[in-house]
């Protein structure tokens, strides 16, 4: 039992301090990539000595400037709520991550070890209950910062994640009706196997329209451009108005972890997750009877863990491409976007996929 213990808080450890570096990391890649998309140098100017590592040292110039600055509270704040709403926007995104599968099984001092931190068989629930809780801490910032232009912000980002939840989750019902399972690592393997042969079973191709529906209605969730309306800086500046230090610090890396987090959701049910086309427990084996190759088994993980990192990096950098991309929508489009043109959409997919299943089965 001890050592079950054991296994399961080393791998949440490992995963914690993959995202939570990755998420900072991405701090300097958005700023480094949008400086490249504009033609611009970008961050250069934090250094040791004239070591400036192509701006790597703002990261950690950042985290020093929201450690040693002032912690403010505006006056007729509430003060409990005020400190707690950070905490509450972070904490739903670093927690979702713990269902995610970053690769098969691991034997090791004769135990079968899977690589993920908790094998939920309502793993899909999960996700969204749990990601759903992050509108309070948007909704608490808003409200208890004593701000109109904060409760603004807190206001338009509960109504836009809300509305946005509702197309996200339909829009994932087609793929538990196809491979009959909410539960993320077997929704993987079955991605492993092959349509007419040669075709990895992927669910961007057994679902196109829901893979669109579900990035967009996940960029809405995260409140990122073009649906930054929660905060529209040449506005209402947002929900987090009134924070300094390392509470604004934390909303600030929310919003990087869930990219990360929303990266690694799209891998996982749309690009088969930790799955490279063809390669089995034992190694590839190729299609139209072209041979196996054998592998060992250290080298198997390896290439299966590796492929869902590459995976996540390549949606991270898509998403950061978005960000510097398109023009903010206005408001009205947003809320028109989600309850006219998403939901319908997700609907009528949901639909056909229903009738398609029945007829095949």
């Amino acid at each position: 039992m001890f050592v079950d213990f054991l296994i399961v808080l080393v791998k949440a450890g490992l995963v914690l301090f993959a995202l939570l570096n990755l998420a900072g990391l991405l701090t300097w890649a958005e700023r480094k990539q949008s400086a490249v998309m504009q033609d611009r140098i970008g961050p250069n100017r934090a250094n040791l000595g004239r070591i400036t590592a192509w701006g790597l040292l703002h990261p950690l110039a950042d985290g020093i400037k929201m450690i040693t600055k002032e912690d403010f509270i505006p006056e007729g704040a509430h003060r409990a709520l005020h400190t707690l709403a950070p905490a509450a926007a972070l904490f739903p995104a670093l927690v979702v991550f713990a269902v995610i599968p970053f690769g098969d099984v691991v034997y090791l001092f004769g135990r079968e070890i899977p690589l993920q931190v908790a094998n939920l068989n309502v793993g899909i629930v999960y996700i969204f209950a749990v990601s759903s809780l992050a509108v309070y801490g948007t909704m608490l910032a808003g409200w208890a910062s004593n701000n109109n232009y904060s409760l603004m912000g807190g206001l338009r980002a509960s109504s836009q994640m809300i509305s946005y939840e509702l197309s996200m989750g339909l829009s994932v019902l087609g793929l538990l009706m196809i491979y009959q399972s909410a539960q993320l690592d077997v929704m993987v393997r079955q991605q492993g196997e092959l349509l007419w042969g040669f075709l990895p079973k992927w669910g961007i191709l057994l679902q196109p329209l829901a893979f669109f529906l579900f990035l967009g209605a996940a960029l809405a969730e995260n409140k990122r451009v073009p649906f930054d309306l929660p905060e529209g800086e040449s506005e209402i500046i947002g929900y987090f108005v009134e924070y300094s230090s390392m509470k604004f610090g934390m909303f600030f890396l929310a919003e990087f972890v869930e990219i990360v987090v929303i990266s690694a959701l799209v891998t996982t049910l749309f690009f088969g997750g930790w799955q490279f086309p063809y390669l089995q427990a034992d190694g590839f084996h190729w299609p139209f009877d072209w041979g196996t190759w054998a592998l060992p088994h250290w080298l198997v993980v390896l290439l299966q863990v590796g492929t869902f990192s590459f995976k996540v990096l390549a949606g991270c950098w898509v998403l950061l491409v978005v960000r510097w991309t398109l023009p903010r929508f206005r408001y009205d489009q947003v809320m028109r976007l989600g309850w006219k043109v998403w939901l319908p959409l997700a609907l009528a997919n949901l639909l056909v996929t229903a009738v398609v299943v029945l007829l095949v089965t």
